[in-house]
């Protein structure tokens, strides 16, 4: 699921140029808080390549919406990339992707770069998604609140002991800093306080699910869809956004609701308004068929 992944199908599907004439200008009409409605694919569809890099949140997610477009547009290879959406967004900035897949938005510092090199970046909001903090599904610890996490992720607490765990050092497992999921994180949980320095730093959300499978001491972070995906591997852990709160465990009701404390929006960016197979891909993503696969990979729906 994470790095490259190209899939191509056979199947025809035509609608008309008025609908996607209409998508444009729902979805562009707003670069910050576009939350596009769903539309129909256009009569005249564009050919080519088209290549997302970004998010490895969003690869499992982004490659089933590319499979399915694929299906009925078989004359579109569509390339979908990992690597993290710091990534994604270097790529936006070089000209090197035409869709940035992004699990935060673009900071300060990538707004004034994208400005220096003529780069309009255009934000879409496709999918919502929430942050599971998974165990080894025997470790007995179920709760934490959202103070023990941060306890734990900056050191405070190095065992599990302090939590209502057994007398073990806890093993702290986190993407990546070029991860949109590591900043999120950093930002939501820890308040942007600093990681432990005995933080471990994996390369993929897989590679967290494998640690945290294979270890009962260790606690990582992953999407939600992934963490769905992994059940029986990883054990998710009810959060509770504060100490008289009651404990949420992660999923699509918890994060619509908004009761769920570490939940996210994730997102398409596009120089400027996308035109040919980017449109066409975005709309679909955003149709009932592309939001009927953010549920059946795991993910939350835009409504």
């Amino acid at each position: 699921m994470d790095g490259h992944r190209t899939t191509r199908r056979t199947v025809a599907a035509r609608m008309t140029a008025l609908a996607a004439c209409l998508f444009v200008a729902a979805v562009f009409s707003c670069q910050k808080k576009g939350q596009p409605t769903g539309a129909t694919s256009p009569a005249k569809p564009a050919n080519g390549t088209l290549t997302i890099k970004g998010s490895d949140t969003m690869v499992q997610l982004t490659s089933a919406w590319a499979e399915a477009f694929m299906k009925a547009r078989p004359e579109v290879e569509i390339a979908v990339t990992g690597g993290g959406s710091g990534t994604g967004f270097a790529a936006l900035l070089n000209g090197t992707t035409d869709l940035c897949a992004a699990s935060r938005e673009i900071s300060e510092k990538e707004k004034k770069q994208a400005e220096q090199k003529g780069i309009k970046p255009i934000e879409v909001t496709v999918a919502r998604d929430g942050i599971a903090v998974v165990v080894h599904p025997q470790n007995p610890v179920g709760v934490l609140t959202m103070e023990q996490l941060k306890k734990i992720y900056t050191g405070a607490y190095t065992k599990w002991s302090q939590v209502g765990g057994p007398d073990e050092a806890i093993i702290l497992l986190s993407r990546e800093s070029n991860s949109g999921t590591y900043m999120f994180f950093q930002e939501h949980v820890l308040e942007k306080a600093d990681y432990a320095q005995a933080t471990r730093l994996m390369p993929a959300t897989s590679a967290i699910v494998q640690a945290v499978s294979t270890d009962k001491t260790a606690i990582g972070y992953i999407g939600l869809g992934y963490a769905v995906e992994a059940k029986g591997k990883v054990k998710m852990l009810a959060v509770k956004a504060h100490e008289d709160a009651p404990a949420i465990t992660p999923s699509e009701e918890a994060v619509k609701a908004g009761t769920y404390a570490i939940a996210r929006k994730l997102y398409f960016y596009a120089n400027g308004t996308p035109g040919g197979a980017a449109k066409d891909f975005v709309e679909f993503c955003l149709s009932e068929a592309g939001q009927k696969i953010v549920r059946e990979t795991g993910y939350v729906t835009v409504k």
